[in-house]
């Protein structure tokens, strides 16, 4: 092992080495001494950084869901009407959320470990606010969480599923939820046949 006196990104080089174990091996299977190595610090070093492996787990996915949330935020940024908004979404859900084996299983692990541990719900209730806001600025409130919802059942799909859903598939999903209650008839004398009068 390296011996490094001065040392100031050893944190950080914990915290990272900490989510590339958890894409390899799983949460299960991390452990101080694992990420020791891996990172390349002194055994010591865990307990000095952070108080135990919930605390490191913890600053582990926060950083990881940051950066995803970071990545969405900019992504909508860049729409400057409807139709670019509509799209950009598309290239959230075929490029963006999952785009490497890592991030689609450091995401499940944190929802996993999220389901079971309240503590780590806070982690994704902010990525999920973070990504219905990031929408809002194009969709209302309804239709950004109803979006929300379907980029990340819509990128499961894509990730898990033996038969992908097409990148058309994807555009007139998202077409069709965004349509909004003018499109459909909702609001209007033109009633489509089958849809409830609101």
């Amino acid at each position: 092992m390296t011996v490094r006196r001065h040392d100031p990104e050893r944190r950080d080089r914990i915290i990272d080495a900490c989510l590339d174990l958890i894409a390899e091996v799983g949460v299960a299977g991390v452990s101080h001494r694992k990420v020791a190595a891996l990172a390349d610090v002194p055994l010591g070093s865990m307990t000095y950084h952070f108080a135990g492996m919930d605390e490191l787990l913890r600053e582990a996915f926060g950083r990881f869901s940051r950066s995803v949330s970071d990545g969405f935020e900019q992504r909508m940024s860049e729409a400057t009407d409807l139709a670019s908004a509509r799209a950009l979404v598309v290239e959230i859900i075929t490029h963006d959320v999952f785009g490497t084996e890592r991030d689609l299983v450091l995401t499940h692990e944190l929802y996993t470990l999220a389901a079971r541990e309240p503590a780590f719900r806070e982690l994704t209730n902010a990525w999920m606010t973070r990504s219905r806001a990031a929408l809002e600025r194009h969709f209302d409130p309804v239709t950004a969480r109803m979006l929300d919802a379907m980029i990340e059942g819509l990128t499961i799909h894509r990730a898990l599923d033996t038969e992908l859903p097409t990148e058309e598939t994807i555009t007139e999903a998202v077409h069709r939820l965004t349509a909004g209650p003018d499109v459909i008839g909702r609001t209007s004398g033109d009633r489509q046949p089958g849809l409830p009068i609101t």
